[in-house]
């Protein structure tokens, strides 16, 4: 039978108040956790995804691939235009953007904790459109003129600095006068951070897991760690956007006491290092931010355009530098999806002044970097290694670098022109493993022997990487996933979570279970990522927002994951 399964009432609410039903929460000085899936953290950054093709994509992609969280473009309703940076100029609170409708972002949450992916916001809370915009009307209908955001904000709640920021080495500029004419938040009103905090919290009541704050640094700490205290989670994930730069008088350290920051210091160091040599990333995390509390990312959709990092047009090194965040022990790693673009300041394909058309795989106009192999089978690797140590580097003082993560995986990187032959030594226990770098199929082997060591030839601007959960002998298993259905009639307020005997199911912990999606009600469906040959228990729990589970009826269900990679199960409610 399954263990602590009769869990009371009370217990579940104090377990839930801690991490959060719709989403996960942390430490405020910890990185992003295990998402609702419990597969891991890392971010996949879909920048002006619509909510709807976001759904679609954590169901098909994000989910099985093994991401931990999805973060979206900010959902609030936005001045018009087709620039992308119109997203960034809000108009009001509603949740109706160009990217979808209040109702598709809510559908698009709960699909995505179905898939196990938790979903993180854009939260742009620094300002308001600004003083250039002059008057108009919002993308939801929304009027609004300088000073004036009837029902939201008056002059009054602006501060009183109403010139642009002209010296970023001047702290008061920084955080009380205007971003590139953007109208500038007094966050040091209390009125002010009740409405930003009324934002936040009706995001977190969609079932948000967390929050990518924008402009950070043009926010004092004290304001954000008062607007976060008024949260119903206060302790919910989020990742604060403070670009540091030498001499100014604002840096990251000051933003960790509230979550994680952003350290864009990586990110510059990537660039130079694969324009240079790698060998010297060995270090990377020295000097910057404390590793449990950096986020890290190779771009994002600013440093792209603006040239500060790597971007898709490096090709090849681009692809290297995402495998080497994904591998290496530092900070919670972001991966980012956009667009190809000529003109920087150009909207997502085919948007109108209104809207965004779904994102679409299949044209050269989005990047999907989420769906390339490398990708994919570097975020299974950063899941399977996460918290072991860095073992066994190597490098041949210029371009070509090796390592392993304790006895769990091994990966090399060759930023040269030229193929690369040699012996590697791991501490990897023997057998045959799947480079996941070359194939979603195990398609590319390589035997480890009993001294841990084996040999191979990396490819000019390749990666080659091994880890413990895929190998086809020694004990080791190719990925795969369970999907689940069930037949469930619910009353208001009521979720389905499927709830089991290992910790992708939260163990038999329904505030850890999996949230399955109710878009073809009465059924219930999600997909859980799962090794092949893995033998599971499980049932199924009503959870409401009280936090009262009601567990099914009959003795625990079995399932396993077959050789075909998948295993379908459709069920119904036992009462």
């Amino acid at each position: 039978m399954r263990l602590s399964r009769r869990i009371t009432a009370a217990a579940v609410t104090a377990v839930l108040a801690c991490t959060g039903l719709a989403g996960i929460a942390t430490p405020a000085t910890a990185t992003a956790p295990d998402g609702p899936g419990g597969q891991g953290n890392v971010i996949l950054n879909l920048f002006q995804w619509t909510w709807d093709s976001v759904a679609a994509e954590c169901t098909s992609t994000i989910g099985p691939a093994g991401f931990g969280y999805v973060q979206v473009s900010p959902p609030q309703e936005t001045i018009r235009g087709t620039a992308w940076w119109t997203s960034y100029q809000p108009v009001s609170y509603k949740i109706e953007s160009k990217l979808g409708t209040r109702a598709e972002f809510a559908a698009m949450v709960q699909t995505c904790e179905a898939a196990g992916v938790g979903v993180i916001v854009d939260a742009v809370i620094n300002h308001t459109t600004g003083a250039d915009g002059g008057s108009g009307t919002g993308v939801a209908g929304s009027s609004y003129g300088v000073d004036s955001f009837p029902g939201i904000y008056g002059a009054a709640d602006f501060n009183d600095c109403r010139s642009n920021i002209s010296n970023y080495r001047d702290r008061y500029q920084v955080q009380n006068c205007r971003l590139v004419s953007l109208q500038d938040l007094r966050t040091g009103s209390e009125y002010v951070r009740g409405v930003i905090a009324g934002y936040l919290n009706d995001l977190i009541g969609l079932g948000v897991s967390g929050f990518r704050i924008d402009a950070a640094k043009h926010i004092p700490a004290a304001d954000l760690a008062a607007i976060k205290a008024k949260l119903t989670d206060p302790n919910v994930y989020w990742v604060q956007e403070v670009i540091g730069a030498a001499g100014e008088p604002i840096t990251e350290g000051e933003y960790v006491g509230t979550g994680d920051v952003h350290e864009f210091d990586y990110a510059r160091t990537l660039k130079s290092r694969f324009d240079g040599q790698i060998a010297q990333l060995r270090t990377i995390g020295d000097g910057q931010l404390p590793s449990a509390q950096a986020g890290v990312f190779v771009d994002n959709h600013d440093t792209e355009r603006n040239g500060e990092t790597m971007n898709v047009t490096w090709g090849a090194k681009y692809i290297l530098a995402n495998a080497f965040m994904l591998a290496y022990p530092y900070g919670s790693p972001s991966v980012y999806s956009g667009y190809r673009f000529t003109d920087k300041d150009a909207g997502a394909p085919g948007a109108t002044t209104t809207s965004v058309p779904d994102a679409n795989c299949s044209s050269q106009s989005w990047t999907c970097t989420q769906r390339w192999t490398e990708i994919a089978g570097m975020v299974g690797f950063h899941n399977q290694v996460d918290g072991t140590a860095l073992t066994h580097w190597w490098d041949d003082g210029s371009n070509h670098i090796a390592f392993g993560r304790g006895n769990q995986g091994y990966v090399t990187i060759n930023n040269s022109a030229a193929a690369v032959t040699r012996t590697y030594q791991t501490s990897l226990p023997a057998g045959t493993y799947c480079d996941v770098v070359a194939s979603k199929t195990c398609a590319v082997t390589y035997t480890v022997s009993s001294a841990g060591t084996f040999t191979a030839t990396v490819p000019a601007y390749g990666a080659l990487a091994l880890h413990v959960g895929a190998r086809t002998s020694g004990g080791g298993t190719t990925q795969g996933s369970a999907s689940f259905a069930v037949n469930a009639s619910t009353v208001w307020g009521q979720n389905i979570r499927v709830v089991g005997s290992i910790p992708a199911l939260g163990s038999w912990n329904p505030a850890s279970g999996v949230a399955l999606s109710s878009a073809s009600y009465p059924v219930w469906r999600g997909t859980v990522p799962l090794p092949v040959g893995t033998s599971f228990e499980y049932e199924y729990v009503k959870v409401d927002g009280a936090g009262t589970v009601i567990w099914e009826s009959g003795a625990n269900r079995t399932a396993t994951v077959g050789s075909s990679g998948t295993v379908m199960l459709n069920d119904t409610w036992r009462s």
